[in-house]
């Protein structure tokens, strides 16, 4: 079992990557933690995948990822202003389309998301409708490997430099 969580925003994650997320998830081992504030179909009796259910409160689910997630996990959320405080907290953060935010690029996605929440709020509809689709989920499947593999390196190198102590 590795040392990392993968924590999934799950109230807006597109099916799509649910369902990828899973199937890498079952042949790799990862653990995945779902979080929402209504139950989110997963695989049930399988101890890599646990899902939480939080109050239907604004960001309850945010808080509870937030509190939660720990340094090498991994968070997939699209909520904006949520990444901004997990990037300030040093967590890995991605979109469901494969975007990571850092705290170099963070300022610059929390100004495009309010500019186009003022767009939407005169009438003018922002990029916000996007469509998702193959294309979409290939760079989010890219990232996620690059990531989880890193991790995994990572993990099996420090359990073996802790066995040999032993």
């Amino acid at each position: 079992m590795y040392s990392f969580f993968i924590w999934i925003d799950a109230d807006s994650c597109p099916l799509p990557v649910r369902n990828w997320v899973i199937d890498i998830a079952k042949a790799k081992a990862l653990n995945v933690n779902f979080v929402a504030n209504r139950e989110i179909p997963h695989p049930k009796n399988d101890a890599h995948f646990k899902m939480f259910v939080c109050e239907k409160t604004e960001g309850a689910a945010d808080d509870f990822i937030f509190s939660n997630v720990g340094g090498n996990d991994i968070v997939v959320t699209r909520d904006i202003p949520f990444a901004a405080r997990l990037v300030e907290k040093g967590i890995f953060v991605m979109n469901d389309r494969g975007k990571v935010f850092t705290k170099d690029n963070i300022a610059e996605r929390l100004s495009e998301r309010n500019f186009n929440l003022n767009l939407a709020m005169i009438g003018l509809s922002g990029n916000s409708a996007r469509h998702y689709g193959p294309k979409e989920l290939k760079k989010f499947a890219d990232c996620f490997e690059r990531k989880t593999s890193q991790l995994i390196v990572n993990d099996t190198f420090m359990q073996k430099k802790s066995a040999e102590k032993k």
